[in-house]
């Protein structure tokens, strides 16, 4: 069952359907950036954590080193 429309719908339809095709394609492009930026930010997270954690690693070594030369001294 083949439909007739008049010229004038077919070229709304056909327009419709472009607009539709750019939302979509709009949409697409969107997911793909805010899935860059969650993995951008868990990166950081994760290196943010691994940093910390060397300085305090730091810290404690350089702490554990002045008691030692302290307890040497004294």
């Amino acid at each position: 069952m083949t439909q007739t429309h008049s010229k004038s719908r077919e070229k709304a339809e056909i327009a419709f359907a472009d607009a539709q095709s750019q939302f979509f394609a709009r949409n697409s492009a969107v997911e793909e950036l805010d899935s860059i930026v969650l993995a951008r930010e868990e990166k950081t997270r994760r290196l943010r954590e691994a940093r910390l954690a060397k300085e305090l690693n730091d810290r404690e070594a350089a702490t554990a080193s002045l008691l030692a030369k302290r307890a040497r001294t004294a």
